[in-house]
């Protein structure tokens, strides 16, 4: 009689049991994998922003925006007005690839792994959804405007023909339109857990996320694009006072615990 060959019962379990902790081995690695590629096609997209930058100011007489489109009611977002034509083919670059969905409940500030939307009204009518956004500190404010949403307009960058380039944020990874962080006070303030939205003024919060493992993707007024530490905020040149040893820096005394709880474990600065 001819005997036919089979798993028994125990076999099978014993395969199973090893494919499902080779996945378990792997699936981390791989999700690791999947965040790095990323952050490296995030960085990329950042890059393809510079020229456009550029171009900008380069036909403005080397001067950004003057941040007063009045009819649009958001200012911290006029960039996606005056750089509309420069990317509206590609309005895929708006997007870092770790953020290109909204937040579940629809409101409308994003978060380390969601976007924003724009906001409507006038010329500005768009509502488009981004997850990257602007240093406010940036613009070139028209004679006789004192300041822009509070921010003082002589301390404003107004040209990219300026010094410290390097250390000048431009456009960045956020979870709104764009920010204008101070050194301290409620303006300057980390956010009390990852992704924690208080208001549009909250502008250091905009961009303290944790959407890189730990860091955010920065381009910069020379036009590199790098990454750039949490903590390493507080560091960079926002506008022209800005206080880089200021009191969230080692340089200006913080200590672990004045630190929020969740980036404790973060590389000081």
């Amino acid at each position: 009689m001819r005997k036919h060959r089979a798993f028994t019962l125990i076999e099978l379990l014993v395969v199973i049991s090893i494919i499902a902790l080779l996945m378990a081995i792997l699936m981390p690695a791989l999700a690791r994998a999947r965040n790095q590629a990323r952050t490296v096609a995030c960085r990329a997209l950042l890059k393809q922003w510079g020229p456009i930058w550029y171009m900008y100011c380069n036909d403005n007489n080397g001067y950004f925006s003057n941040g007063n489109l009045t009819d649009i009611g958001w200012t911290r977002g006029e960039w996606v007005i005056v750089l509309r034509s420069a990317y509206e083919t590609r309005s895929d670059i708006l997007r870092c690839p770790m953020a290109v969905k909204r937040l579940p409940d629809g409101a409308s500030h994003g978060g380390p792994f969601h976007t924003y939307v724009m906001g409507g009204g006038g010329t500005g009518n768009l509502r488009e959804e981004a997850s990257y956004g602007q240093n406010n500190w940036l613009f070139n404010p028209p004679p006789g405007v004192a300041k822009i949403q509070g921010r003082p307009s002589e301390w404003h960058w107004r040209t990219m023909n300026v010094r410290q380039a390097a250390e000048i944020p431009v456009f960045a990874d956020t979870m709104w339109r764009g920010g204008g962080p101070l050194d301290k006070g409620a303006k300057g303030e980390p956010p009390l857990f990852n992704g924690q939205w208080v208001d549009a003024g909250a502008e250091m919060r905009h961009f303290c996320i944790d959407r890189h493992n730990g860091f955010i993707n920065h381009l910069f007024l020379d036009w590199s694009v790098r990454p750039v530490g949490l903590k390493e905020l507080w560091t960079l040149k926002w506008h022209k006072t800005f206080d880089v040893r200021g009191p969230w820096t080692t340089g200006g005394g913080v200590t672990a615990a004045d630190w929020p709880e969740w980036m404790r474990k973060f590389k000081d600065y």
